[in-house]
């Protein structure tokens, strides 16, 4: 038995040609016994991350073990490319329009590297009908790559098959003073039982094969063999070519349609051995190439883009000659993880620049309290420079402003990020944080390094002016959208199979229906929710059963690529050194081939600008108030005390208010009789399945018609403005911190393991909240409880309860606010 390792696999990233996922791949691969496995899409490298992820092992990062222990399958990271023979510039006749295929392997980082660079080449200058490359391409990136001849669409079989065995020895030397020892040529065998197939594919195969075995002892250009992997099983060749009815718009029982042998499986190193017992060699060397390949890791430290500071501020020659490796040791607590020397350098001179506009911003914000602020300011200020993401903030204050200069209305934060007095000063944000009592450790963790992130809301019109400023700024090649993958649901699943059978239209739609309207439902889901779906999987009528079971092999598979609505990506260096690319459709800006998953994995900074309909709205109200009544309102310095705006939330005249129009607010507004912002903003979070029980409880101590109560005195400062009822996590953190002692980011450790009702965890973390309220001097003092102990199990338990309702008090503070707003307007 000779080792073996698949080179040529396609998954289902070969958009609706290969039907294989990738875990399907790397499980049969580990399951099989093999010690390495390549994957080799079709000119694209979609689903190259998702496999890499997919190899890891449960010791991936343990820096104890050798790195080949970090994979249970080791990952060859490739592509199968499409060469144009008269150069990528030439997009004129039909040889032109797909090129020859090449699989390209990565043989080391730097082999990756240049793999990115082609594709993205490929993508965005070559394409034609299909993603291209050519010779020149391929000589400039030559270094750390494995080349093999590929499959009958091949340069040298293409050659072969024309008897141009000469033209095809040229080639190969041509290959081979190229890639040296790095250029194989393969060999594959499909000993289909279809005539036509027979015919077309394995006679040429076996043609091809005789005459490349003599060239390789001719040469001296190794063998290897290959399977050109589309599916995972033998009994997913009929799914298969379902697949390949859909992506060429035939029908199944179309004789003239394109067909592949069925033996496109992945094989096993059994099968593999049966199928070239005659060339052992070449199986062989597949092991060879997978020993050559090195292990390398694809994630990475966060690689902020460089903010471009002032030249009126301190000039960064003055900080190359200030600032000593020692100086920064002693002043950056994560040094030996953050990079270089002149990385951390770059940090400390975007937090210098941060701290100044943060401090010239706090004297509009806090003009009578700047000093009572200035604490909080530092630890966000020095944490922010630990974490090394000084350059984002700048960055982000950067285009918020520029989006104003162009008139173009923000929003005033969304989520966690509305915790942040230094986004605030920067006017990143435009909610107090302090007197709302949000939390920064709820944006940015200190004892947990995750990159920030935070969502703007613009003007729909406004967000593409926005775009476009952030591009002409940092560069076209470093800004991009962020890829999606359209994957076939249950419905689409059954719909598509059902046109390809023929299935008449109204069988297909009755089967259709009887998928429930659940988001995310699945077959196997439905078939629990709908047991007259389940039925027809055994059908008297083979079509529909048929249906039935193709739909079920098919569901999930990627049917296109998009564009994430939100995401962008703005890079420190071209995008294409470190993710590969592709074009937008009637866009100039850049698409990556990476989904959102896993940009943040490899170090590039995603950022989301979102187009919100209400500040639309908010913008054509301002001009019309503007044209109608000469009055030019700025809608950022309304006053928040505005009795008319609260009387008409007591009314419930809320149609068009944003997050307050559906007939059950309208109801609890009258009944609650709203007269201060903190009362919209606990509204926004209790009007949502789970909390609502509460709001009659929080209505009725509004107005004294029940008691408000307080397990412990120390806990009215964070519930009074809420009637001492827990609304948000920001309450729990606070009082972790007053009641057991916990520190800023063990209380944010304490909301996410309520979220994610992390047993272990919890528990752990309520010893360390026991150990902390006995040792309270304040808590035990004055407890009401004879038993500490007992009240403090009480408040533990009322606070897990309270997690299956968490709301995170930052977003609904920033939702109220524009709900004030437009109320204010309305």
């Amino acid at each position: 038995m000779k080792p073996f390792v698949h080179l040529h696999v396609h998954s289902q990233y070969s958009i609706l040609d290969g039907q294989a996922s990738v875990n399907a791949l790397v499980n049969k691969a580990e399951n099989d016994g093999m010690k390495a496995l390549a994957l080799t899409d079709h000119g694209n490298m979609f689903g190259i991350k998702e496999f890499w992820n997919a190899c890891r092992s449960k010791k991936y990062g343990n820096p104890d073990v050798p790195k080949e222990e970090w994979f249970r399958v080791k990952p060859i990271l490739g592509c199968e490319t499409y060469v144009a023979s008269n150069g990528i510039e030439n997009k004129t006749g039909k040889e032109d329009r797909s090129g020859e295929h090449l699989v390209l392997l990565a043989k080391n980082y730097t082999g990756y590297k240049n793999l990115l660079k082609m594709v993205s080449i490929a993508n965005i200058k070559g394409f034609y009908y299909k993603p291209r490359i050519d010779k020149s391409i391929l000589e400039k990136h030559k270094e750390g790559l494995i080349v093999s001849s590929a499959c009958l669409g091949g340069e040298i079989p293409q050659k072969i098959m024309d008897g141009d065995i000469p033209g095809a020895e040229e080639s190969i030397k041509w290959f081979k003073s190229v890639f040296g020892d790095d250029f194989y040529l393969e060999l594959m065998r499909h000993p289909t039982n279809s005539p036509r197939e027979r015919e077309d594919v394995y006679e040429n195969q076996v043609m091809v094969n005789k005459a490349l075995i003599e060239l390789s002892k001719k040469t001296g250009v190794k063998l290897i063999a290959s399977n050109d992997v589309h599916f995972t099983n033998e009994a997913d060749a009929d799914a298969h070519d379902i697949l390949i009815c859909l992506n060429t718009a035939k029908n199944y029982d179309d004789e003239n349609r394109m067909r592949y042998t069925k033996h496109e499986w992945f094989k096993t190193t059994v099968e593999m051995n049966q199928l070239f017992a005659d060339v052992p060699e070449a199986l062989e060397h597949t092991q060879e190439i997978a020993d050559k390949v090195e292990v390398y890791d694809l994630n990475s430290d966060p690689i902020m883009p460089e903010f471009p500071i002032p030249a009126d501020f301190a000039k960064w020659n003055d900080y190359l000659a200030k600032y000593s490796e020692e100086d920064l040791k002693k002043e950056f607590e994560r040094y030996d993880k953050m990079g270089s020397y002149e990385k951390v350098l770059r940090i400390k001179y975007e937090s210098d620049y941060l701290r100044h506009l943060v401090y010239e911003g706090a004297k509009e914000r806090y003009p009578e309290t700047l000093e009572d602020c200035r604490e909080r300011i530092d630890f966000e200020l020095d944490t922010i420079k630990q974490m090394g993401f000084p350059g984002y903030f700048l960055i982000v204050a950067d285009f918020i402003q520029a989006a104003r200069d162009m008139d173009v209305i923000v929003g005033p934060g969304r989520g966690s990020a509305a915790g942040s007095v230094v986004a605030y000063c920067v006017q990143i944000t435009n909610v107090d944080p302090i007197h709302h009592n949000l939390l920064f450790e709820r944006f940015l963790n200190p004892d947990r390094i995750s990159m920030p992130d935070i969502d703007i809301d613009f003007d729909d019109d406004g967000r593409q002016l926005v775009l476009d400023w952030v591009t002409r700024k940092y560069g076209q090649d470093k800004v991009a959208h962020i890829c999606t993958f359209g994957t076939m649901a249950a419905k689409m699943a059954i719909r598509d199979v059902a046109r390809v059978l023929q299935l008449p239209l109204p069988e297909a739609d009755r089967l259709a229906k009887m998928v429930p309207e659940t988001p995310k439902i699945t077959l196997q889901k439905a078939y629990i929710e709908s047991p007259e779906l389940k039925n027809e999987k055994s059908s008297s009528n083979k079509l529909i059963a048929d249906t039935i079971r193709f739909a079920e092999s098919l569901e999930g598979s990627v049917r296109q690529t998009g564009v994430h609505a939100c995401g962008v990506l703005i890079g420190r260096d071209p995008l294409e050194e470190n993710i590969p690319i592709m074009p937008t459709k009637e866009e100039e800006l850049y698409t990556t081939q990476y989904d959102g998953r896993y940009v943040e994995e490899i170090g590039l900074l995603k950022m989301d600008f979102l187009g919100l309909k209400t500040l639309s709205i908010i913008k054509e109200c301002l001009d019309n108030v503007k044209l109608s009544k000469g009055l030019e309102i700025d809608i950022d310095a309304i006053p928040f005390d505005d009795e008319t705006t609260y009387e008409l939330f007591s009314k419930g005249d809320t149609t068009a208010i944003f997050q307050f129009e559906s007939p059950g607010m309208k109801k609890w507004l009258r009944l609650l009789q709203p007269n201060r912002f903190e009362d919209l903003v606990a509204m926004n979070a209790l009007y949502r399945p789970g909390p609502m029980d509460y709001i009659p409880n929080y209505v009725n101590r509004k107005h004294g018609r029940d008691q408000i109560k307080y397990d412990h005195p120390m806990m009215e400062t964070y519930l009074k403005d809420t009637y001492g009822i827990t609304v948000f996590q920001e309450q729990v953190m606070l009082q972790s911190r007053a009641l057991g002692g916990f520190t800023r980011g063990q209380s944010d450790t304490l909301r996410k393991a309520m979220g994610k009702k992390n047993r272990q965890l919890m528990d752990k973390l309520k010893e360390e909240f026991i150990k902390g309220c006995l040792a309270n001097e304040e808590f035990i003092e004055k407890c009401p409880e004879k038993d500490p102990k007992k009240l403090i199990d009480k408040i533990w338990r009322d606070w897990e309860a309270f997690a299956q309702y968490a709301f995170n008090k930052s977003h609904s503070v920033c939702y109220a606010y524009i709900a004030y707003q437009t109320g204010y307007l309305k």
